[in-house]
Parts: C-alpha cells; sequence; structure tokens
C-alpha cells in the first residue's frame, strides 16, 4: 500500500476590505483637515510666488478652463437631480450621471486652486478672502456630497429617506452659492 501525500491547501485568508474616502465621516474629516492644509499652503504659496506675464497669461486660461470645466459639471451634476426629481429619470440614472461627473468636478476645482496660486490673488482684500472662504465651502462640500451620495446609492429599494432629500437640498444650494459667489468675486477683482 503506497501512501499518496495529501495535496497541500493553503488556507484562503479573506482579503482585508480597504478603507475609501467615502465610507466613514472619519475619513471624510480627515480629507478634509489635509484640504484645508493644503488651501492654506497655496495661500502662503501665492504670497511668495512672483510670475512673469507670459505665464500669468498662461494660468489665467487654465483658470478660466478649470471654471468652465468645474462648474459645468456641477450644473450638469445638479442637472440630472432636476431630472429625477421631476420624474423624467430613475434615481439609478440620476445617480450614475452624477457619480461620472466627479471626475471632472474635482479636476475643475483642482485647477482652479492651482492656477489661482500663479495670479498672485491679494490676500489682503475682504473679497478674495471671501472667495477663498467660498472654495474651500466647495471643497468640504463636495467631501460630504460623497458620503451623501454613497449613503443614497446603499438604498436598495430605491427609496431616498427625506431626511437624505434635505441633506441634499442642502448641498445642491451650498454648491450653488459657493461656485456663483466664487465667479462674482472673480469677475469683479478681474475687473481692477
Amino acid at each position: 500500500m503506497s501512501v499518496h501525500p495529501e495535496p497541500s491547501v493553503t488556507p484562503q485568508v479573506p482579503s482585508a476590505s480597504r478603507l475609501g474616502l467615502y465610507d466613514t465621516w472619519w475619513t471624510v474629516c480627515a480629507a478634509a483637515v489635509g484640504a484645508c492644509l493644503s488651501l492654506g499652503a497655496c495661500a502662503w504659496v501665492s504670497v511668495h510666488l512672483r510670475v512673469d506675464a507670459t505665464l500669468h497669461t498662461v494660468a489665467l486660461f487654465v483658470h478660466l478652463a478649470s471654471l468652465v470645466l468645474g462648474f459645468g459639471a456641477v450644473l450638469a451634476a445638479d442637472y440630472h437631480a432636476l431630472l429625477w426629481l421631476t420624474g423624467r429619470c430613475s434615481l439609478a440614472e440620476a445617480l450614475d450621471g452624477t457619480h461620472r461627473l466627479h471626475v471632472p468636478i474635482w479636476a475643475g476645482l483642482a485647477g482652479l486652486v492651482a492656477s489661482g496660486v500663479l495670479l498672485h490673488p491679494d490676500l489682503g482684500a475682504p473679497l478674495t478672502r471671501i472667495k477663498l472662504a467660498l472654495v474651500l465651502g466647495l471643497t468640504l462640500n463636495g467631501l460630504q456630497a460623497g458620503l451623501l451620495a454613497r449613503r443614497i446609492r446603499a438604498r436598495r429599494d430605491g427609496s431616498v429617506a427625506p431626511r437624505l432629500l434635505v441633506w441634499g437640498a442642502g448641498t445642491a444650494v451650498v454648491s450653488q452659492m459657493c461656485w456663483w459667489g466664487a465667479v462674482v468675486i472673480g469677475f469683479r477683482n478681474s475687473q481692477r
């Protein structure tokens, strides 16, 4: 009788699930702290950096293109929400359409901040400080909006709890106020 060794079986170790940005309030708050520090660093750099006229012109073009990209995507996302609210598309369609717009929204906002550093903003001017606060508000609002979207997607039955609707409406209002406020202040500052 020959003894055949049994094939070795390696036990399957469950893979550790990675914690994502929008998984908990803790992760969103950590990202918010990082965003605050990053925006503060950008403001500091903008005061200490001098650019020539050519680079200023390029930065202005990037600033305007980033505005079109980011704010345009925000308007499209809000349009998807209006389509759902008026019954012209399903919640899944609205969420999918909005989800696809996250990259252009964040890319536009990042482009605005990066190019704004090169535009030598007058941080002593009250309107510029308000604009920076609006940009910070946009950033923080965008982070918590990701958590909101995750919670809405988690509802398997396709219904949205009233508290999530109120949260969503508040998010949209804050977003629109911050974007429009920053645009108006940017336009006004460009007239000087």
